[in-house]
């Protein structure tokens, strides 16, 4: 009874996260009477819309069209039918407002609403039609919502491009009657930055689009949309937005996306261009006001007719600070001349206009320092790139008209090191910050630097989902969503297992980021921790493998792109490094174990570039140089321009006679290849077979058809600090009594004393037993060993086919174990 309780309660949890995982789907595949079909054996319903409706909403219905032509291999007609789908915005699509009027969808819901939309199913909508499926918005960022919400719940994952997540085909679809809605955005502007985007996402863009044109910003703006973001910092280092494609301006606004400039680019000019169109003179507003004024001027000429956040304020070129000289005062009077410009511009009061001033690093002095800026002026505080929020509004503090806002970092370019590579980001630090955030009145802008894009793709989403409703988490159901977000991109059967891998990659990931983790990080010495946290990340690559061999076919690039890939590399960095400081371990007390872990450096060393190579394959090729970031080899905060492997150094052999095995624990144990001394005659020698056995290798003679004599024997050396009888266990691979029953035998010798016969399998009569199983003979003897001291061992066969593997002696420490003690050290004579 005890264990059906404990079955029935998590079942009915595991229920229970399954319903509110699934609390806002509307869109089923099975039928009931009640529902309305949008998908009847392959054919999408025909989707009705005002050609005058925005272009961008026009434009996502053309991608909702593609999106069903994915699911059900067929396109939707635009011909109106018994059953349809309307689509349209309020004030701007006829039909919509023909629904309206009739009161067919209430006024209130969407008037003078920010990006709302309902999604509904209404009876006798508009001539010709019995019924619909309505997707009705606000505005045109509403109704593009309510589109690619559509899309989703059909099945369409937002990521369906930047991660190549596959769309599973349906026959039949259905929509559960009611009214549908999330509401209105908490957050005003909810978007990204990218940013540090050398060399990956540059490369990748001109390998793929060319460069940072049009082509590559309506993937972007698209995935933002879909995303339910509205907000872009576009990338800028040796870039410019507006100049790179004159058609990327337009494109922006057209689609539905509020675009800004980071920090240091303000009024719409990229840093790049005042290197390609400035006068020449210094970015210096005391030395070339007029310059600077102008060049400001055309930023504002240009996107005055789009949707714009102007940045205000001035940092020092390049994204430095200004110089010291350049005081309070003068910034006051750069904000006040580039409102000016705005004015004369637009032919509006500058407060009409949006303007965010973004206090970013030093930026932030001046603030504390008591400079301010007008009250519509949106005030954009700052993490400290990594993801720790500096300042927040006192929560008795004047409401601004302007707002505030929030600069936050999954990547960053910086002291103490750059941290570009891979996602580091815990969701959870995210929301605690966040949520600080949202709970201060920062509800105007969150605007999150995510690099090259592509390494970031959960933590965007939840950003976004979550400038959408701060409400909607708490720290209880924050696995919730990655599970709710992992079914979306690889199937509902494994989503709770790769969320699980998400969720501890990037545990161990926040610890310390790829490019500051170095061999020195985790102690080698005190509680195990190096190889505790090694072994925790392999046990994680062997989770990812075997979710990965369990997925169909279709899921595997993304999944490798969004969780094994990632994982894969970060438990090869950890390899590399332990293995590093394994090698400096043993160099230091001369020990020839150097050797090995030097090996072991450079072969994960290899395999890191290797890797790359094969996430340059991914998806045929789409992704090639996405993953060029550096990581190995940072000697300050910057990358170097190649990796560089950790410096290893070399220990020399030493000589076959200076080998001493000594004992250590209450033993001693040799693997067989280790030998002091080894004798050979003119036609038989003896010779190591690689990775034969239970441990490393084992030793026969050669040729097995040659004569053997008494020259031929093999010697081991030990140091034993314990006097009495103890065992020599000679450990030899389980060769059967193939010369007709005799059995083979060897001689053993200690100190050259009296030579001991034995006969591994001469007692073998056809009969299966555990040391076949075990795949081992033990051959013991018992030797007094009369006092501490060095002692020689020599092992003579007397037939050929004995392979030896292993020589322990046990001075009473050995324990029980399968593969016996690990080999013992050694000394030089």
């Amino acid at each position: 009874m005890k264990y059906l309780l404990v079955f029935f309660l998590v079942s009915s949890i595991n229920l229970l996260e399954a319903q509110t995982s699934n609390k806002d789907r509307f869109v089923v595949s099975h039928n009931d009477n009640a529902y309305f079909p949008i998908v009847t054996n392959n054919l999408p319903l025909p989707i009705v819309f005002d050609d005058q409706d925005w272009k961008g909403v026009v434009r996502a219905i053309h991608n909702l069209s593609d999106d069903f032509q994915n699911v059900t291999s067929n396109r939707p007609s635009r011909v109106v039918g018994k059953y349809s789908i309307i689509i349209g915005t309020v004030g701007q699509s006829k039909y919509i407002d023909q629904l309206v009027k009739n009161q067919k969808i209430n006024k209130g819901d969407l008037q003078s609403k920010n990006e709302k939309f309902i999604i509904q199913v209404v009876s006798n909508p508009i001539e010709g039609v019995d019924k619909a499926l309505v997707i009705a918005g606000s505005d045109k960022r509403g109704t593009i919502y309510g589109i690619y919400e559509l899309s989703k719940q059909i099945g369409v994952s937002p990521w369906y491009y930047w991660a190549d997540v596959p769309v599973e085909k349906k026959s039949n679809l259905y929509v559960i009657p009611g009214a549908y809605t999330q509401g209105e955005p908490a957050v005003k502007y909810r978007g990204i930055f990218l940013n540090d985007e050398y060399p990956a996402l540059t490369r990748w863009t001109n390998h793929t689009f060319g460069g940072y044109n049009s082509k590559f910003y309506e993937k972007v703006f698209e995935l933002i949309l879909r995303l339910k973001g509205n907000f872009l910092w576009p990338a800028m280092w040796g870039s410019a937005f507006y100049d790179d494609d004159k058609a990327n301006g337009a494109l922006a606004d057209e689609m539905g996306i509020v675009m800004s400039t980071s920090h240091h680019e303000p009024l719409a000019r990229a840093q790049d261009e005042w290197k390609r169109y400035g006068n020449k003179g210094a970015w210096d507003y005391s030395k070339n006001e007029k310059g600077l004024k102008d060049f400001w001027r055309g930023g504002v000429e240009r996107a005055k007719d789009w949707e714009t956040i102007y940045t205000i304020a001035m940092r020092g070129d390049g994204d430095e600070p200004m110089s010291e000289e350049q005081n309070v005062s003068l910034l006051e009077k750069i904000v006040k001349d580039q409102r000016q410009i705005i004015a004369d511009v637009t032919k509006k009061k500058a407060s009409e206009t949006p303007q965010v001033w973004a206090l970013y690093k030093e930026v932030q002095d001046y603030y504390d320092n008591g400079m301010r800026v007008p009250d519509d002026v949106t005030l954009l505080f700052c993490d400290d790139n990594w993801g720790n929020v500096r300042k927040l509004p006192e929560l008795d503090t004047k409401p601004r008209k302007g707002g505030y806002g929030m600069y936050y970092h999954f990547d960053y370019v910086g002291a103490p090191r750059n941290s570009k590579w891979l996602n580091v980001s815990q969701i959870s630090r995210v929301w605690e910050q966040m949520n600080l955030t949202y709970e201060h009145g920062v509800d105007r802008i969150w605007v999150v630097n995510v690099g090259d894009l592509k390494p970031m793709e959960y933590p965007i989403t939840f950003f976004l989902d979550m400038a959408w409703n701060p409400k909607q988490f708490n720290p209880s159901n924050l696995i919730n969503h990655t599970i709710s977000w992992c079914g979306e991109q690889f199937g509902q059967k494994h989503a709770q297992e790769a969320a699980r891998l998400i969720d501890l990659y990037t545990k161990y990931n926040h610890r310390v980021t790829p490019e500051l983790l170095n061999h020195r990080t985790y102690s080698l010495d005190n509680y195990n921790e190096f190889e505790t946290v090694v072994l925790d990340y392999r046990q994680l690559l062997i989770d990812a493998f075997r979710l990965y061999n369990q997925l169909p076919n279709q899921y595997r690039d993304a999944f490798d792109q969004l969780v094994l890939f990632p994982i894969n590399g970060m438990s090869n960095l950890y390899d590399l490094y332990y293995a590093k400081a394994k090698h400096d371990a043993f160099s230091r007390d001369k020990n020839i174990e150097a050797n090995f872990w030097a090996d072991k450096v450079k072969e994960h060393f290899e395999r890191d570039s290797l890797l790359t190579v094969h996430f340059n394959s991914i998806a045929n090729g789409k992704w090639k140089h996405m993953m060029d970031q550096v990581r190995i080899g940072y000697r300050s905060w910057n990358n170097p321009p190649n990796s560089i492997m950790p410096a290893v150094t070399y220990q020399d052999l030493p000589s076959p006679n200076s080998k001493v095995f000594v004992e250590k624990d209450g033993y001693v144990a040799i693997e067989a290849a280790n030998y002091n001394k080894v004798n050979n005659s003119g036609k038989v020698h003896w010779e190591e077979i690689p990775n034969l056995g239970k441990t490393i290798s084992a030793i026969t003679t050669l040729p097995v058809t040659a004569p053997l004599d008494s020259d031929v024997y093999v010697e081991y050396k030990l140091s034993l600090a314990t006097a009495g009888k103890h065992k020599i266990h000679v450990l030899t691979s389980p060769t059967l009594n193939f010369n007709a029953n005799r059995g083979l035998r060897y001689g053993i010798t200690i100190n050259g004393g009296t030579e001991i016969v034995h006969n591994i399998n001469g007692h073998y009569k056809g009969e299966l037993g555990m040391w076949q199983a075990e795949r081992i003979i033990d051959n013991v003897t018992e030797y007094n060993f009369d006092s501490p001291g060095e002692y020689t061992i020599r092992i003579r066969p007397l037939e050929h086919g004995i392979v030896i593997q292993k020589i322990i002696i046990d001075a009473g420490g050995v324990k029980r174990s399968y593969l016996g003690p690990p080999q013992s050290s050694t000394t030089a004579q």
